[in-house]
């Protein structure tokens, strides 16, 4: 492909911001498919994921992160701020996202950081613009933080609606450098299907659990074996205390029925295959703040 075409780019976007301003959703976006996890509860995302998109005249690798949050009294909350901020580094553009007209203290403090540690240039994206009632505030918000930073480009978005995405990939293509492909040009992310699996799995108990239990759990798949046109996939989800148990499991079992059937749909569209998936829910106290259960249950690849 890249021989034919002297022309051809790629290099790395990073995509940055806090917790829930759309970053995974503007990646499934640009993707056309799902690869990252997403529900409304903030910081669903837990590991840097890269998700990559080739066409004629580009390969574009996204690097979606969890979001930069001001709380890092935990060990879990410690990784995935480390995670988020190495991807700074070693990028050809940074996307630095934020949820409309909406502007925080988290929001400066990405922005602090990026000032500080931001070696490429860094796109302003206004996501959410649908839900804006009246557009005619935009400009002032974009007046406002241009004064605070030289964004190299300023580009209002709706991930969920697909609105500019297209013009934003269009903008991207500016600042990645001229060179072949870097990955083959029919991979769209980096992760096994095996952590696929486990990411599934866990996006379907954030949107069915209560509003603290989602950081409380992880899960860990044991036995991930394919014969044929079927996966037979056996997956833990570990709570940190026993009365979580009850609760993912559900009365009479029907919570964490739901979550499989859920789940499984989902795979096996991913999978192009038939699914048997079977689910356990076991108690590992105080995973989330233990740096070496955290290493153990696969959350040191970005370390």
């Amino acid at each position: 492909m890249t021989q034919e075409n002297e022309s051809f780019k790629s290099g790395y976007v990073a995509i940055i911001g806090r917790p829930n301003v759309g970053k995974s959703t503007l990646i499934n976006r640009v993707l056309g498919q799902k690869l990252c996890i997403t529900s409304r509860r903030p910081q669903t995302t837990r590991h840097r994921i890269l998700g990559i998109k080739t066409t004629d005249d580009s390969q574009l690798i996204y690097v979606d992160t969890p979001g930069l949050h001001t709380d890092s009294k935990r060990a879990m909350n410690r990784y995935m701020n480390r995670a988020a901020a190495s991807s700074i580094d070693d990028v050809d553009v940074i996307l630095f996202v934020i949820d409309g007209l909406s502007w925080t203290d988290e929001d400066k403090q990405v922005l602090e950081r990026l000032k500080k540690n931001a070696v490429a240039p860094v796109i302003l994206v206004l996501n959410k613009v649908d839900k804006l009632a009246d557009k005619d505030l935009l400009l002032p918000q974009i007046e406002t933080l241009s004064s605070q930073f030289d964004f190299a480009k300023v580009v209002p978005i709706s991930a969920r609606k697909g609105i500019n995405v297209e013009q934003l990939e269009n903008e991207l293509k500016q600042f990645v450098p001229l060179g072949d492909l870097i990955f083959p040009e029919d991979q769209f992310t980096d992760r096994s299907s095996r952590f696929l699996a486990a990411e599934l799995i866990r996006e379907k108990l954030f949107r069915q659990l209560g509003q603290e239990l989602p950081y409380s759990l992880t899960v860990e798949i044991e036995e991930f074996k394919q014969e044929n046109k079927l996966y037979r996939i056996g997956a833990v989800i570990y709570v940190e205390r026993s009365g979580q148990k009850s609760i993912v499991i559900g009365k009479k079992g029907e919570l964490l029925k739901s979550v499989g059937r859920e789940a499984r749909i989902e795979m096996e569209s991913l999978f192009d295959s038939k699914v048997f998936l079977q689910l356990w829910v076991k108690v590992r106290d105080g995973w989330s703040d233990n740096e070496r259960m955290l290493k153990n249950l696969g959350y040191n690849d970005e370390l």
